[in-house]
């Protein structure tokens, strides 16, 4: 059993806000990579593997809202889907790198031991697979890869000694981001939008791995 209420948190909160603020994606101004949403190091991730990712999240969205009019105002209020994946899949690889700088490892059973914990909290698989479609349009499949991210961001945070309740620890941990992504080497299609780091702020993007996680893995309460 989990003993969230006499667990002290550990928050890790990466805000979206903090993810555009800090110095991790540069969009190139040019066409360089044809068929290509964005390039991360030597991995291509094509237009087509986005708009994959993209409908998975769509079909799943389709089958938990089977009302058209619902549906409708689902599709409303992520209409900025497309862009907001491409974000959190170039995030993944940045953030596998640090892990990896960081020799910061994740095993399938640390996945499911923080997946059970989520899943107790929520009231069970299906709900949490619901939960995590609604607010981080993450679908069902790529539940645990989502996990993933989130346990090598704790680890990361870690290793590099960073308290992420306090703006020292997060600039250290978002520091270590950066240095990853400028080895990656981050070009985005303009297609999808660019990233001034003077002006713009993008408070639409979410990304599955944001979230306040416990020491023994589950997310608190909300309230």
């Amino acid at each position: 059993m989990h003993r969230r209420s006499s667990r002290r948190r550990s928050a890790l909160i990466l805000s979206a806000a903090a993810l555009v603020a800090a110095p991790l994606l540069t969009a190139c101004g040019n066409d360089a990579h044809p068929g290509a949403a964005a390039v991360v190091g030597d991995q291509r991730i094509t237009v087509a593997q986005l708009e994959n990712r993209v409908n998975e999240v769509r079909s799943a969205q389709r089958a938990a809202v089977p009302d058209d009019t619902q549906y409708g105002q689902v599709i409303a209020k992520s209409g900025g889907l497309a862009r907001s994946t491409l974000h959190t899949m170039v995030l993944d690889k940045v953030l596998h790198r640090a892990a990896r700088d960081a020799d910061v490892r994740v095993t399938r059973r640390e996945i499911q031991t923080m997946r059970a914990g989520l899943e107790e909290q929520a009231g069970g698989p299906k709900a949490l697979e619901t939960e995590w479609l609604q607010r981080y349009s993450v679908a069902p499949g790529r539940l645990d890869a989502s996990i993933r991210t989130e346990i090598e961001a704790q680890k990361i945070a870690r290793a590099l000694g960073a308290d992420m309740n306090s703006a020292e620890g997060q600039n250290t941990f978002w520091a270590a981001m950066s240095k990853a992504s400028k080895k990656l080497d981050v070009d985005l299609n303009p297609r999808y939008g660019t990233w001034d780091l003077k002006t713009s702020k993008r408070t639409d993007l979410k990304t599955p791995w944001v979230r306040e996680v416990t020491q023994d893995g589950t997310a608190p309460a909300q309230t």
